[in-house]
């Protein structure tokens, strides 16, 4: 829970979990959160070994993130609190 526990963490590896995406990818999919805060989070992820940041030979230089193997392990866990979630919301709109 320590990993996936951090606001914003379980939607980075949600969004990262389809495909490696470039740091603007994942902002623009996540909204509400900062620049500042997407930052903190993939540096924090990819020191725990959960994302690997690769920084492409292109001119300008580009940088992607994608899940390491052990990130991966993590997508069952993301999709099961995803699951909980929408029945949670299908709940709420029933007792409307």
């Amino acid at each position: 829970m320590e990993v996936i526990g951090g606001a914003w963490t379980p939607n980075i590896i949600w969004y990262l979990s389809e495909r490696a995406r470039r740091f603007t990818e994942l902002k623009s999919d996540i909204p509400g959160i900062s620049a500042k805060m997407l930052t903190t989070r993939l540096k924090q992820l990819e020191e725990r070994g959960v994302v690997i940041r690769e920084v492409k030979p292109t001119s300008p230089p580009s940088v992607e993130y994608r899940l390491s193997d052990l990130g991966a392990e993590l997508k069952p866990a993301i999709e099961a609190i995803v699951q909980v979630g929408h029945k949670l919301k299908q709940r709420a709109r029933q007792a409307e």
